[in-house]
């Protein structure tokens, strides 16, 4: 075949595979929707008085069915649920009057930029540490690097949080120990109110990505082509990021997409802790203040947000590896 046709068939796979994976995510999202749709209506009594509370007046309940069209059959509820989720309508909050959407917009920037510090903090300490360890295995660096992060995966988010909060904003009063500065306010002081929560999220992600990629890279340089390069005399510096990083990024890049999706909600505990209005901060706050529409419409989207990050990692999985493409 030649190389045109070859190119003309690599593309044809691509698009048949990305077109398998995006009906996937549609069915998968649909679903979701439907469970988060069915939230207001697992809650025990009538749905309008538990969303309501003390706001619960004659006026609020007719508004509130009318909104969400309680006073219909079920599956025409979530019809006109789902349009108006589709038109970027979540509902409004009858705690604080302000609509889901914007309570969201507010939120979310929060938590994507504790998600991209944290990780660019774990990748920036994990492959270099991976790297090195792997030059020498069992040497005195890998046995030092296997046990610290076999530690830090011992250590709770919480408590590390916790230590962090006592050791660099009681003791030595180098960064805050609650609160934001935003982003659009100054960069850094916004930069000293997230790294001790990035920190924190980060050190599990670093424990994880340094074991996979050191394991990986191990048994890559045990390949015959990485000898063959060790042969024409290569440096080691040369053979470990030039051939040996890329095959072994594999479990990394599936760990990281793992990893990004939990933090959504694992930075729930961080943001609760250091004060951050993020969006787990929004869910434990509106919880605790039964204010159901923000917890469907906040639930919604991470939910949606997990199921779109894994598939895009999917997708870069398939440009590294084109053999998960032709399986």
């Amino acid at each position: 075949m030649s190389a045109g046709g070859s190119s003309r068939a690599g593309g044809r796979a691509m698009a048949s595979y990305l077109g398998k994976r995006l009906v996937a995510l549609v069915a998968v999202v649909w679903l979701v929707s439907i469970f988060v749709f069915l939230l207001v209506h697992l809650l025990p009594g009538d749905p309008t008085v538990a969303i309501l509370g003390p706001n619960d007046t004659p006026q609020a309940r007719h508004q509130l069915l009318h909104q969400l069209a309680l006073d219909k059959p079920l599956v025409q509820q979530y019809l006109t649920w789902l349009g108006n989720v589709l038109h970027g309508n979540l509902g409004q909050s009858f705690s604080t009057h302000q609509t889901v959407t914007n309570a969201i917009a507010n939120a979310l920037p929060i938590d994507i930029e504790l998600v991209v510090v944290s990780q660019l903090l774990a990748f920036a300490v994990a492959i270099p540490l991976a790297l090195l360890a792997a030059r020498r295995p069992n040497g005195l660096l890998d046995r030092l690097a296997t046990t610290t992060t076999f530690g830090m995966l011992s250590v709770p988010t919480f408590v590390a949080a916790t230590l962090l909060v006592l050791v660099f904003a009681t003791e030595i009063h180098l960064v805050p120990a609650t609160g934001i500065t935003r982003l659009t306010t100054s960069v850094s002081q916004n930069l000293r109110s997230v790294i001790m929560p990035s920190i924190a999220l980060a050190l599990g992600s670093i424990a994880v990505y340094f074991r996979l990629l050191r394991a990986d890279l191990v048994a890559t340089l045990q390949e015959d082509y990485i000898t063959l390069a060790r042969a024409k005399g290569l440096p080691t510096r040369y053979i470990l990021l030039r051939h040996a990083l890329r095959p072994s990024s594999f479990s990394l890049l599936a760990a990281a997409g793992i990893s990004i999706g939990s933090l959504l909600t694992g930075a729930f505990v961080v943001e609760y802790l250091f004060t951050l209005p993020g969006l787990g901060y929004l869910l434990v706050s509106d919880i605790e203040n039964r204010d159901y529409l923000m917890v469907q419409g906040v639930a919604l989207v991470i939910a949606v947000l997990y199921v779109v990050v894994n598939f895009v990692v999917d997708f870069l999985l398939t440009l590294l590896d084109p053999r998960i493409r032709r399986a």
